[in-house]
């Protein structure tokens, strides 16, 4: 359950409460009866793992992990790397031999 933060407008007294996201918000200060504000902070939800961060997208090296598909392109250009050794291999032999 979400924690919202409160603050009285009469006493300016701060609180804290576990509620529900379809509870409807405290009106009345529990110290003096006052009319309150919710709160906006910042919260604790941190995302961690590759994918969440800007850079993570498109690295087509896999990241750490992610869906492996980065996994098989990588593997893929390498087979077009060693072709394009190949191809250059046999082209300085045949220049050399001629």
């Amino acid at each position: 359950m979400p924690i919202y933060e409160y603050r009285c407008k009469k006493c300016q007294h701060q609180f804290d409460l576990f509620q529900k996201i379809t509870d409807e918000p405290v009106k009345e200060c529990p110290e003096c009866g006052g009319p309150v504000c919710k709160l906006i902070s910042s919260t604790s939800f941190i995302l961690k793992g590759s994918g969440w961060y800007v850079t993570d997208y498109g690295r087509g090296n896999g990241g750490n992990g992610s869906n492996g598909r980065g996994k098989v392109e990588a593997g893929e250009s390498t087979a077009k790397k060693e072709k394009k050794k190949e191809a250059l291999s046999a082209a300085k032999d045949k220049a050399a031999a001629a």
